[in-house]
């Protein structure tokens, strides 16, 4: 048995050829059958990214120039203190489709997915948007379009530098005190994973910083659960509240069991 959208569309598009419709008992028996591959293909991404936080970092020399808000700011001044930064080049500028009034479509929909950042300050990761649009118009783009991320303005070579004067992209720098590293770089379809706070953190240095991870030696890490909170209720060196160790305790103890098993 098929839905009728087989038989034809009033629209006067092609018919649907679409899937069989089956019992509930066959419907959960193909469920389990696909979650075997996905659980398969979430593996394959933890390791991936494992391989990553190894992958070699090349020392960044040149003293990039930026604008921001309140005027001149360096490369280091856009890690705001926190040890690893995301910089994703959005294209705002004359010349782009939409100038002046709106950025590039497609980064527009990056910047639409971008969640809470708080979430990543408190994992010591900060992210930032550049364009080569001076500040006032990207402040009246935020504006209008509801966004909050930090955005700069470029005004040397940062783009041709790190591969995106042409097309948009999301490089990943790691701070040692003064020093700066380029430790990642993504950019076409890979920056369709964007915007949530898990996957920005699975592209940097020090990843989710969870006890889980496979992670080289040293690498900061605490319990899967434990540093969550709301958006609002981030505070530095605050100790966890009590009700959610509780609340986190019996979460990690789902995780392992689902982590060992082939359900979701």
């Amino acid at each position: 048995m098929t839905p009728s959208t087989e038989n034809g569309r009033k629209d006067g598009q092609p018919a649907m050829h679409t899937p069989p419709v089956v019992s509930s008992q066959a419907w959960k028996a193909a469920r389990e059958q696909l979650l075997v591959k996905e659980k398969a293909h979430t593996r394959a991404r933890d390791a991936l990214a494992a391989e990553r936080r190894r992958m070699p970092w090349m020392a960044v020399e040149t003293a990039y120039a930026f604008e921001g808000p309140g005027g001149k700011a360096s490369l280091l001044d856009l890690f705001d203190g926190r040890r690893q930064l995301i910089v994703y080049r959005a294209f705002f500028e004359p010349g782009v489709f939409g100038w002046p009034e709106h950025a590039c479509r497609g980064c527009s929909m990056v910047a639409d997915q971008v969640a809470h950042l708080a979430h990543l300050n408190a994992r010591d990761t900060t992210l930032v948007f550049v364009s080569r649009a001076p500040q006032a118009d990207i402040a009246r783009l935020k504006a209008q379009m509801g966004w909050e991320m930090p955005w700069f303005t470029l005004t040397d070579s940062f783009d041709a530098d790190f591969s995106v004067d042409e097309w948009h992209g999301t490089n990943v720098f790691y701070r040692d005190g003064d020093r700066v590293f380029r430790t990642y770089f993504i950019n076409s379809r890979g920056d369709e994973q964007m915007g949530s706070t898990w996957n920005y953190l699975d592209i940097t240095p020090l990843g989710r910083q969870e006890a889980w991870e496979d992670s080289p030696e040293g690498y900061p890490q605490t319990p899967t659960y434990k540093w969550w909170n709301w958006h609002d209720g981030y505070v530095a060196d605050a100790a966890p509240d009590k009700k959610w160790v509780e609340v986190s305790d019996a979460g990690e103890a789902v995780f392992r069991d689902q982590d060992a098993s082939t359900k979701p």
